[in-house]
């Protein structure tokens, strides 16, 4: 098993190339507010050297499902990222709506899995695990407690991927990937010298670390 590398929070051209420099599977971009969040218009100047190879991921908060789908379309976008409210009925319109993956998000505090992080596990094409921060929907520098989470974790997962987000950054990333074994880790403020603008050594270093850590079998 290998981990892949989500760098979100994109916001310049520079950070995306030398996101795919490093190997990134995913690259993100921001639609759900905050002081990343950008113009679809923007977002695909930030994105529009990004190869094929390289799967756009948009982060989408309370938007309607037909607001998301032009997002996607005038973006390009692979994954929809749903850090909005998330149930059967909601995932079921923005399927309908866009073609790409839906990837809802868990929002975490203290050191039990919510009672619907099984529900969406089944109903997403991948499920991202963030720490849950009042007023804040990502970004924070704030991690999971990766180790009380793991056996809960390990009983509910199949094949779907899970992503793991939440205060990562080069100093950690190893802890987290030996802890929970995600299939992605997710980066943005932890890579950062402010926010939206990407450290490039600071992003190489957490691409090794990734690349160095023990993965459970």
């Amino acid at each position: 098993m290998t981990v892949d590398i989500k760098f979100c929070g994109l916001t310049r051209p520079e950070d995306a190339q030398y996101a795919v420099t490093l190997g990134a599977a995913y690259v993100g971009v921001i639609f759900a507010g905050g002081p990343r969040s950008l113009t679809p218009e923007r977002a695909l100047a930030v994105l529009r050297e990004t190869p094929p190879s390289v799967r756009r991921v948009g982060v989408f908060a309370n938007q309607s499902a037909s607001d998301i789908a032009r997002t996607v379309d005038a973006v390009g976008l692979d994954v929809v990222q749903l850090h909005g409210s998330a149930d059967a009925r909601r995932i079921g319109d923005i399927r309908a709506a866009v073609h790409a993956a839906v990837w809802p998000v868990v929002r975490v505090a203290g050191e039990i899995l919510p009672e619907t992080t099984r529900e969406l596990l089944r109903l997403g094409d991948g499920l991202l695990l963030d720490a849950f921060v009042p007023g804040a929907l990502g970004g924070t520098g704030v991690t999971v407690a990766w180790n009380a989470l793991s056996n809960d974790l390990q009983r509910i997962r199949g094949d779907a991927p899970i992503i793991l987000a939440g205060g990562l950054r080069p100093e950690n990333v190893g802890e987290a990937i030996a802890a929970l074994g995600p299939n992605v880790v997710d980066v943005s403020s932890g890579v950062e010298s402010a926010p939206g603008i990407k450290d490039h050594e600071r992003m190489r270093a957490f691409r090794d670390a990734v690349s160095n850590a023990s993965i459970p079998t």
